[in-house]
């Protein structure tokens, strides 16, 4: 199924302003941001300059598109729209307090609660990732396509490595060789770029952080859902999403043998 024409344009749009908000991001670290706490977890000056930009640029492009941004009060009448925004402005606001070159700006178009275009920058490495439906993916303009591993033994993770040694699990995990990454939006650029073979996180996450990661590292023939394999669906009343699953399909097989079976707590759907 080749992209659409919109869907194509919204990418165009969506890297636009990506590009733009890598460089308020830049130009904040450069002078020093702000730092505090929002519900135990660090927000600075830059997330908010990013996110007036974003909002600034993509809603003045298309006005008639809902918007759901980690960084703005949710509006519950994006969920009367068929088509809406999801936005992280500063994806890995850690790694950034920290000078890491690991934080993104993610931002997709979800139609129907699905995305259908989508971009991720990486402004201290200029790293362009985008992708419409059907149409691939693409860092800054080469095509992307994942690996062919099938074995978890020595796979390129990048998860927590402390997760997969926990004592809990009924079986030993193989080794691995594990990449530590900030940015949930990144992990799955990654995939998709074959940095990584796969990513896998056991813990919430909300739909601005995967949307649009999701698309790119789908486009490059990845799988992609929660650990459990069911398939996210973005732009619900709740934003959250129960856990994630990343990888070329003969991984992911692998990998979902072993994660499928774990019990987490329930996130809402609606």
């Amino acid at each position: 199924m080749p992209a659409r024409d919109i869907d194509r344009a919204d990418a165009d749009l969506l890297s636009e302003a990506a590009r733009a908000a890598g460089a308020v991001l830049l130009e904040w670290r450069a002078r020093g941001a702000k730092v505090w706490n929002k519900g135990g977890t660090p927000v600075t000056e830059a997330d908010h300059a990013s996110n007036a930009l974003l909002h600034d640029h993509l809603r003045g492009a298309r006005p008639d598109y809902g918007w759901l941004s980690e960084e703005t009060l949710d509006d519950p009448a994006r969920l009367a729209l068929r088509k809406v925004f999801v936005v992280d402005p500063l994806d890995g606001t850690v790694s950034f307090i920290k000078g890491k070159d690991d934080f993104t700006v993610a931002v997709a178009v979800v139609e129907d609660g699905r995305p259908v275009a989508a971009a991720v920058y990486n402004p201290v490495r200029d790293e362009m990732y985008e992708a419409a439906l059907g149409g691939g993916a693409w860092r800054n303009g080469t095509a992307l396509k994942v690996g062919a591993p099938a074995a978890i033994e020595n796979c390129r993770m990048i998860a927590a490595k402390d997760m997969f040694q926990h004592p809990a699990w009924p079986q030993k995990w193989p080794p691995m060789d594990f990449l530590k990454i900030g940015s949930i939006a990144y992990r799955l650029a990654l995939v998709a770029a074959d940095v990584g073979d796969a990513t896998v996180a056991l813990s919430t996450k909300s739909d601005w952080d995967i949307a649009a990661g999701e698309l790119i590292a789908a486009e490059a023939g990845a799988r992609v859902s929660a650990h459990d394999g069911s398939t996210f669906v973005y732009n619900r009343r709740s934003t959250h999403q129960r856990s994630l699953l990343a990888a070329p399909q003969p991984l992911y097989d692998a990998l979902s043998a072993r994660l499928a079976p774990i019990k987490l707590p329930s996130s809402p759907t609606e």
